[in-house]
């Protein structure tokens, strides 16, 4: 029988990578930006929060004895992810990972929604998607090292979700894991790899506001699982395709569903 060498573990260890997380001042991207740093990765935090958002996360990842820079910028603003880039590689080092969680959720009917709602949106949940991976890109090709990259979608880019009036969200999402597949298939040849994450119902600040508690319990009777997934049910997902183990896999969009989309 053949010696084997395989290191499990090793394969989701992070120790000696740089990582940058959007949206890392409260939510998903907070608990991600948390669980790379207990990985072994630095991780420079950014988000346009003007709360102590991003301090609680670097103060988590200090303790955690990882590195990390706090950058308060746009993620709309191609300029502001160029210097939050370039600040990241002089902070902490090259860049070779990237998850980008900056995003926002409203609801009205289609044929009541103003246009600045629509386009506001998009602008942070498309575009801000698009100019990230770019600036993100163009660094790990400038140092040759390749990387990998996440970006965060929702089950609501694959389903229409009932009872909700979000037609620019739903479309904003599908186009996130579309634009992810291709620019997955655009750089596959330098080494860097594109996938999404499409979370189901979770229990971000955003939906257990108190106001929220009755569809709070339309969300988890709506889920096979019946419940909504905690923000740190995201973290092993990310760190997965962000890895090593992870390393034939771009492309890909992980549902993490609870299995809503199985119905």
């Amino acid at each position: 029988m053949a010696k084997i060498t395989l290191n499990a573990p090793a394969l989701f260890d992070l120790s000696g990578r740089v990582a940058l997380v959007t949206g890392a001042g409260s939510g998903i991207g907070q608990r991600i930006a948390m669980g790379l740093a207990q990985c072994g990765a630095d991780v420079a935090l950014l988000d346009r929060r003007s709360d102590d958002g991003l301090a609680q996360t670097a103060d988590f990842i200090g303790k955690a004895n990882r590195r990390s820079v706090q950058i308060a910028a746009d993620v709309t603003s191609a300029e502001a992810l160029a210097d939050a880039v370039a600040q990241t590689g002089s902070e902490l080092g090259p860049l070779t990972l990237a998850v980008n969680a900056a995003g926002i959720a409203n609801a009205n009917p289609c044929e009541k929604m103003e246009e600045s709602q629509y386009q506001t949106l998009m602008d942070i949940n498309m575009k801000g998607v698009w100019l990230s991976c770019q600036a993100e890109a163009r660094a790990m090709m400038a140092h040759g090292k390749g990387g990998s990259i996440v970006n965060i979608a929702s089950m609501s880019g694959v389903i229409v979700n009932r009872g909700l009036n979000q037609v620019h969200y739903n479309a904003s999402k599908a186009g996130v894991i579309h634009m992810s597949k291709s620019m997955a298939m655009e750089w596959v040849d330098r080494s860097i790899r594109v996938n999404s994450i499409s979370p189901g119902y979770t229990a971000t600040p955003m939906n257990t506001r108190p106001e929220m508690v009755h569809q709070t319990k339309e969300f988890e009777s709506q889920t096979p699982m019946q419940r909504m997934a905690s923000v740190d049910e995201m973290v092993g997902p990310a760190v997965f395709l962000l890895s090593d183990a992870a390393s034939y896999c771009t492309g890909v969009d992980l549902l993490v569903d609870g299995g809503f989309c199985c119905w």
